[in-house]
């Protein structure tokens, strides 16, 4: 009977032994997940003040801000920001997302390339059914800006310098006197006045658009670069 009792004790201690190894193997595995978890946390995207300042030229171009481009976050920035967004399917935040910098076609940073855009920075869609809606975000999550290449800014800028309705140099990029060319070229023929170089324009101007761009208009996921 001692002998019994004996090897009972002696169980008893080994199990508990086991239990606490086992506790503090599910601890460390847990801390470890969490860790890596907030590791794998997304960065915050935060737009440079380089980009709010020609974000700021934008929106005053558009009629959509009237302040100064001081490159700063204030309240009539945010409402401009809010307009754009409203008018181009994107949620409206009033904040620089990485989906809206795109929309105005302000080029972004190295590091803010490596962060994904948000499926929720657009506007969601009013339908009831929720597979069908989850559908329609991953769509527009999937959208294809329309970006001129440099050259075909280039080939523009010399059809604008042609018409004089451009003065600056043909450095392929579209900056604000371009913009103002395209808006008097647009303007003059009967085109959507956007001061962008989308499909449209560059067709009327006799630019020929690239295989890639050609597949991606083809799609009705496709939007025009700001």
């Amino acid at each position: 009977m001692k002998t019994v009792l004996l090897l009972m004790a002696a169980f008893l201690i080994f199990a508990s032994s086991l239990f606490a190894q086992g506790s503090s193997a599910a601890t460390n595995s847990a801390a470890t997940s969490a860790s890596t978890s907030s590791a794998k946390k997304s960065a915050v995207f935060r737009p440079t003040k380089d980009q709010i300042t020609k974000v700021q030229k934008i929106l005053k171009d558009k009629k959509l801000y009237t302040g100064e481009a001081t490159g700063k976050y204030d309240d009539a920035t945010r409402n401009g920001i809010k307009s754009f967004q409203k008018d181009n399917g994107l949620k409206e935040t009033g904040t620089l997302n990485r989906a809206t910098l795109e929309k105005f076609g302000v080029e972004l940073t190295d590091a803010q390339k490596a962060i994904p855009v948000s499926p929720n920075s657009f506007a969601s869609t009013d339908e009831k059914s929720t597979k069908p809606k989850a559908s329609s975000e991953k769509t527009s999550s999937n959208k294809t800006i329309f970006r001129a290449t440099a050259d075909q800014v280039k080939a523009a800028q010399k059809v604008l310098k042609d018409k004089s309705m451009y003065t600056g140099e043909q450095n392929g990029k579209l900056d604000d006197a371009t913009r103002d060319g395209l808006k008097k070229y647009q303007e003059a023929n009967g085109l959507k006045v956007t001061g962008t170089l989308n499909q449209t324009t560059l067709e009327k101007m006799g630019i020929a658009l690239t295989d890639k761009q050609k597949g991606e208009t083809s799609s009705s996921a496709t939007t025009t670069q700001k």
